[in-house]
């Protein structure tokens, strides 16, 4: 999709998208010049946003591998941005076949090539909706003829509750989810945090203000409050690279200046 038809669609390209502008850090093509522009201010501004991002998502993969040899078989991504290149589903059903996913977001774009990525994949669908409406998402046809929360699942909220503001509530939102997911079920999160480079926080978080999803960075205090009501598994909430790294010397010397927090917490 090209800014123009963009613009046919009605997509508003008078605003970045978070959802783009983090698929231009990951190096996709599925951004418009609004969202690169916004992404390379950003980058001046705090070098190590690419890194970041990319540490970010190499947590979503060893999370989702973590889920399935754990015996998850269906993950709801919430948040889920531009499904790029290792992804839940690939991810996923590269390990265990029959794992079933689905994608939510609220961005129109984010949703459509989300639907072409999956077309002809009996196992994964994306739902166009808004996180913060745990009602609906839950009661959505494509959430219910995918999933069956019965069973444990995994529900994924990576690098998105940063965009949910305090006065949204976002304990309250998870307990939603938390509400109807199986005993054995794992919540997947990560989220933005000031804590590893506090001098970089405030103009980062200035940027995203020029967005329809302004930035809430929060504390490892803050994000743990999140798990409320699940076990936190080892080795905690710590940064991106330190969470189950695949081996030692994938940690940084610095694993501070990836600044996010990242963890899993498991319902007993």
């Amino acid at each position: 999709m090209t800014d123009s038809t963009a613009e046919t669609s009605g997509v508003d390209l008078s605003r970045p998208s978070a959802a783009r502008v983090y698929d231009y850090y990951l190096g996709g093509a599925h951004n418009f010049a609004v969202d690169r522009e916004m992404a390379e201010r950003a980058i001046g501004l705090w070098p190590d946003l690419p890194q970041i991002m990319q540490a970010n998502r190499a947590f979503l993969r060893r999370a989702v591998r973590f889920c399935v040899d754990n015996g998850i078989r269906q993950f709801l991504d919430l948040g889920s941005g531009i499904p790029t290149v290792g992804n839940v589903h690939e991810v996923a059903q590269a390990a265990a076949p029959d794992a079933r996913v689905v994608y939510v977001d609220n961005d129109p774009v984010a949703a459509a090539y989300s639907e072409n990525i999956l077309r002809g994949n009996d196992l994964a669908s994306v739902v166009q909706a808004d996180l913060r409406r745990p009602d609906e998402v839950l009661a959505s046809p494509g959430v219910r003829a995918q999933l069956n929360f019965d069973e444990p699942i995994a529900v994924m909220m990576v690098a998105v509750l940063h965009f949910v503001p305090d006065e949204d509530d976002p304990a309250a939102i998870i307990a939603k989810y938390r509400e109807v997911m199986a005993p054995g079920s794992y919540l997947v999160l990560s989220h933005a945090s000031q804590d590893g480079q506090p001098g970089q926080a405030d103009s980062h978080q200035d940027l995203y203000r020029r967005t329809a999803t302004p930035m809430t960075m929060r504390t490892k205090e803050q994000v743990t409050a999140l798990f409320d009501g699940f076990d936190i598994v080892p080795p905690g909430v710590v940064y991106f690279p330190e969470w189950r790294p695949v081996a030692p010397e994938d940690v940084d010397d610095n694993p501070e200046r990836f600044t996010g927090r990242a963890a899993v917490g498991r319902k007993a």
